[in-house]
């Protein structure tokens, strides 16, 4: 990993102030900036963790890190690019998929707060999610980076609260959209992968994928079983990015129904650890 990263994680820690990201300032400072537990608990990793990648002791992380790293840090689109290039991560372009998350579309989850959010790849990995999806569905900050894919956490048991009106044509609709994608993005190194291990792995993904249809997943509405609020049936909408695909998920009930009511006490209750 190049040397270079630490500098440049370092140098955009050092130029935000506690009151920019929305922390108190605890008194006086010896340096500028923010502290590395700071930026950690932004970034939802370890301070251990962070001090690693700005001495150069880290293994390269991951494009959900990275993401995670630009958001806490503020970095615009030039950076954040710049930053999975120090990374060692490949420049996506159009045969492959894009794991960065524009600054603009970071703004979009941060300006519709008050519903739940995430963005995620073309191929459904968790890049961003903002507090009211954490509180709907678990913080995934402790999930590796294949968990926090929704096509391989449908398919190997890791939603178990979640339902569907209709779970066959859930199943048929992600699973050829993944076929689609992975059809757009024949370089990409991941989406083989993750294919090769679902079909491994589930007899439901294998059947699916059998079909060979290919889909556009749009819209869905779904039943989460909340450990504490109860039941949360919501609506679900997929808006593509025009920028590599990226996909910005956006929940939402009707403004008067007690889904809603439901939805604006978990924004009070804030992030809730996520089902295993």
């Amino acid at each position: 990993m190049d040397s270079e990263l630490g500098t440049a994680l370092r140098a955009w820690r050092d130029r935000l102030t506690p009151a920019s990201v929305g922390l108190p300032s605890n008194g006086t400072r010896r340096v500028p900036g923010l502290r590395r537990e700071e930026l950690a608990m932004l970034a939802g990793v370890s301070m251990e963790y962070v001090t690693r990648l700005e001495q150069g002791r880290a293994e390269a992380p991951s494009a959900s890190v990275l993401s995670a790293l630009s958001r806490a840090l503020q970095l615009d689109d030039d950076e954040q690019a710049h930053l999975f290039r120090l990374a060692g991560h490949a420049r996506p372009g159009p045969t492959r998929v894009l794991r960065q998350v524009p600054a603009s579309v970071r703004r979009l989850t941060e300006q519709l707060g008050s519903n739940p959010v995430a963005v995620t790849d073309a191929g459904w990995g968790l890049l961003l999610c903002n507090e009211s999806w954490t509180a709907l569905f678990g913080d995934p900050s402790g999930l590796s980076e294949r968990d926090r894919n929704i096509v391989w956490r449908r398919f190997t048991g890791g939603l178990p609260y979640v339902e569907h009106e209709d779970e066959d044509a859930f199943d048929r609709s992600m699973v050829g959209d993944l076929r689609s994608t992975l059809s757009r993005h024949p370089d990409d190194e991941q989406l083989p992968v993750l294919v090769r291990d679902l079909l491994a792995t589930s007899d439901r993904f294998r059947r699916v994928w059998s079909d060979h249809r290919v889909r556009t997943h749009t819209q869905s509405t779904k039943t989460i079983h909340h450990p504490v609020v109860g039941s949360i049936t919501v609506d679900c909408d997929v808006l593509t990015a025009d920028r590599g695909g990226l996909r910005v998920v956006v929940y939402t009930a009707p403004p008067t129904s007690e889904f809603a009511s439901q939805l604006d006490l978990l924004r009070v209750l804030g992030a809730q650890p996520m089902p295993r």
